[in-house]
């Protein structure tokens, strides 16, 4: 663990071996200075807490403190003061100084202090990197990809992530929607605001108004206390609703009227809350086909189709895989400690010649294993999965032609199910088929999970 790293700017040296006694290695780093000259070229950023006595000889403590906090604005200092110099110290509180103990001081007391800034200071650091993060992972700059396709859609998305208008991304299962959705929360006017994901794919829908607007004590059985639902805890914020088109009618309503009323009516309460939310949603199937089919609200759909975001699948943007590819290749082989080097190029043919019907998804998961597998440090063909090298070609059993037109069908029938981890509404999505036919034919091909 990292040292707690303290600089006394003091002349006495009987203050010295007070602080040496309270600040021990291997838990602190004291660092001691007698004067302005040594106390500039003993700081650093490194420095968690100065303290410094007000009267310092040829200087003052604030004449110093002042000279610190130009280089270090972020500078947490404690003064030290003598009966009499109660003023100064106020002074200097003023300037920007944490606090100040009046000699003769309790050493547990300024221990308990000093620790307590560190701890504000580190949490503060951990802060800032954390937003520094978000920003790299998510500005606009550092999605990847170069491809024609790829920019119209970015040049899209920066026209409208400082806006306040509700936005559809469309397009098929792990092309990226939520990373999109990220992109425009960090680059918008609410990037200091709470940001809230919800898929509701596999939410049963008796549980969306509680989830998404909150319930009060008693409104049914196990609500034992009040709950703020997403709605309330989002806002002046973005919420990001996954998989819009799997919301059942009654809960379209009810976003209907948040997006036309900007309130919610918590389950259980007859008072209606104002909230300010700024909406984002998306979806892998056709929507406005959902609403031809009475499937989807015709009212929310127009109202969540202000702007369109239409994210290419990963086949029509091709020139992105070896930028992706190289990406996940460095990522992964860090996370998992390996020294790669290279891909072969017979490695990056295939990955470029493949379809990825599970797109960037896809594309990272078949990187994740080659690297785990890899036993060198270049990617071989032979690490990448069999479906991508096109040696996992259905062996369809002998029979009759409609014996063989079933087999087919389970394959593909188990193909989606597998993709989209057994949920049968978005499988039979990407069938085209509706969801009651998926059920009979699971049935009758005795398509189970195992």
């Amino acid at each position: 663990m990292k040292p707690k790293t303290i600089h006394l700017v003091d002349d006495e040296t009987i203050i010295h071996d007070i602080f040496k006694r309270i600040f021990k290695e291997p838990e602190y780093r004291l660092i001691i200075s007698e004067n302005k000259s040594q106390a500039k070229g003993n700081h650093s950023p490194e420095v968690d807490v100065v303290i410094m006595d007000l009267m310092i000889p040829g200087s003052s403590g604030i004449e110093i403190f002042k000279e610190l906090k130009k280089d270090d604005p972020e500078i947490k200092a404690v003064f030290l003061t003598a009966f009499g110099t109660i003023e100064s110290a106020i002074e200097a509180i003023k300037l920007g100084a944490e606090d100040y103990l009046q000699k003769p001081f309790n050493n547990l007391e300024i221990k308990h202090k000093i620790d307590r800034l560190v701890k504000e200071r580190s949490l503060k650091e951990e802060n800032l990197q954390l937003k520094r993060v978000l920003n790299e992972r998510f500005s606009f700059q550092n999605i990847i990809g170069k491809s024609p396709a790829l920019m119209k859609t970015l040049s899209l998305v920066e026209s409208v992530a400082n806006t306040n208008s509700t936005v559809l991304i469309t397009g098929e299962s792990g092309t990226g929607k939520e990373l999109i959705a990220k992109a425009i929360y960090q680059n918008s006017n609410r990037k200091d605001k709470p940001f809230f994901s919800f898929n509701s794919s596999n939410i049963p829908p008796t549980l969306f108004e509680s989830i998404l607007f909150g319930y009060k004590k008693g409104a049914f059985t196990g609500a034992y206390c009040d709950k703020k639902g997403i709605f309330e805890e989002a806002d002046n914020g973005i919420l990001f609703l996954d998989e819009i088109a799997n919301l059942d009618n009654e809960t379209q309503m009810k976003i209907l009227r948040v997006l036309q009323e900007k309130e919610i009516q918590p389950l259980g309460s007859n008072k209606a809350i104002k909230v300010d939310v700024r909406i984002i949603v998306a979806t892998n199937v056709d929507l406005k086909e959902k609403v031809k089919n009475n499937e989807f609200r015709e009212d929310l759909y127009y109202r969540l189709n202000i702007i369109n975001i239409h994210l290419p699948p990963l086949r029509e943007r091709k020139e992105d895989i070896p930028l992706l590819a190289e990406y996940f290749v460095k990522k992964y082989a860090e996370e998992n400690k390996k020294e790669i080097k290279s891909m072969e190029p017979g490695f990056l043919k295939h990955l470029m010649d493949y379809n990825w019907p599970g797109n960037i998804r896809e594309l990272e998961n078949a990187i994740v294993r080659s690297v785990i597998l890899a036993g060198g440090d270049i990617l071989h063909i032979d690490l990448l999965p069999g479906e991508i090298l096109g040696t996992t070609k259905p062996a369809f059993k002998k029979g009759s032609f409609y014996e063989r037109i079933d087999e087919m069908k389970r394959e593909l029938i188990l193909d989606a199910l597998e993709r989209h981890n057994w949920v049968q509404k978005l499988a039979s999505s990407e069938l085209g088929l509706k969801a009651t036919t998926l059920s009979e034919l699971m049935k009758r091909l005795n398509i189970q999970r195992t």
